[in-house]
C-alpha cells in the first residue's frame, strides 16, 4: 500500500529480458535504508517486489502483464523514474490509497503554464473511457505515475490536473512533454463503493450494462454523502 507522495526519483540502470517479462535495476536519489528482499517499491507508481537491494540501487522483476498494463515496458537505460517505498502504519497519509496496481496508461495531450502551475490534460485510450469516466470526479484522486494528484476538471475519456511547483520539481511530472505515457491509478475507494451499492441494489435499477447507476442522491440516500 502506498499514498502517492513520492520519497524520490530514480534511474533506470540496467534492463534484462527474462522469460516471464523483465528484470529492471534502479539506482534512487534517497537511501533504501533497512531494505529487505520482497519488499514492496512503487516504480511510476507500479507496485514491483525487490528481488535484490541495498541502499543505492535495486532490482525487481516485471512481468508481461505488467508490461501490458503500464508504460514500464518504454524504459531505458538511464529513464527517469518516481520511486515510492510500501507505507509503514506509523506514517502520515499525505496523498489518498494507492495500491500500484494500474488501471490504464494514459497521454499527454494537453500541457502549459498557468502562473506557476503547470496544467496538464491527461487522455486514457478509447477503449477504457467508458469504463473508467465515473470514477473520476472534480478534486477527487487520481495516481499518475505514482504521484498523488487532484483532478482539476474532467471529460469523456480525459481530466486535468493542476501541477504545484514542488511536485514538478520532486517527480518526473517536471520532465514530461506532451505525448508522453503515464500510468493510471484510479481511486479504490470509489471502486469498492460501486461495487458495494450496486450488491444492494435490485437489477432494475442498474444501468446498461457496463455503465454505473451510481449518483450523488444514491450515495446520499444510503449514507456515503
Amino acid at each position: 500500500m502506498f499514498t502517492g507522495i513520492v520519497e524520490g526519483m530514480g534511474i533506470v540502470k540496467g534492463i534484462s529480458p527474462t522469460q516471464e517479462g523483465l528484470l529492471l535495476g534502479c539506482v534512487p536519489d534517497f537511501l533504501l535504508t533497512s531494505g529487505k528482499v520482497g519488499e514492496s517499491i512503487a516504480v511510476n507508481g507500479v507496485c514491483l517486489t525487490a528481488v535484490t537491494i541495498s541502499e543505492r540501487f535495486f532490482t525487481a522483476d516485471v512481468s508481461f502483464e505488467t508490461l501490458e498494463r503500464t508504460n514500464l515496458g518504454a524504459l531505458r537505460s538511464g529513464s527517469r523514474v518516481n520511486l515510492e517505498r510500501a507505507m509503514r502504519p506509523v506514517d502520515r497519509l499525505g496523498g489518498h490509497i494507492v495500491t500500484g496496481h494500474i488501471d490504464c496508461v494514459g497521454e499527454i495531450v494537453e500541457m502549459g503554464m498557468k502562473g506557476r502551475f503547470l496544467v496538464i490534460t491527461i487522455a486514457m485510450p478509447e477503449k477504457y473511457a467508458d469504463k473508467y469516466d465515473h470514477y473520476l470526479v472534480e478534486k477527487g484522486s487520481v495516481a499518475v505515475d505514482g504521484v498523488s494528484l487532484t483532478v482539476n476538471a474532467c471529460g469523456k475519456g480525459r481530466f486535468s490536473l493542476a501541477i504545484i511547483p514542488h511536485t514538478a520539481r520532486l517527480t518526473t511530472i517536471g520532465f514530461k512533454q506532451k505525448g508522453d505515457l503515464v500510468n493510471v491509478e484510479l481511486d479504490i475507494l470509489a471502486k469498492y463503493v460501486e461495487k458495494m451499492l450496486n450488491g444492494r441494489l435490485p437489477q432494475a435499477a442498474s444501468s446498461e450494462r457496463g455503465k454505473s447507476s451510481i449518483d450523488a442522491s444514491l450515495l446520499m440516500r444510503h449514507g456515503f454523502l
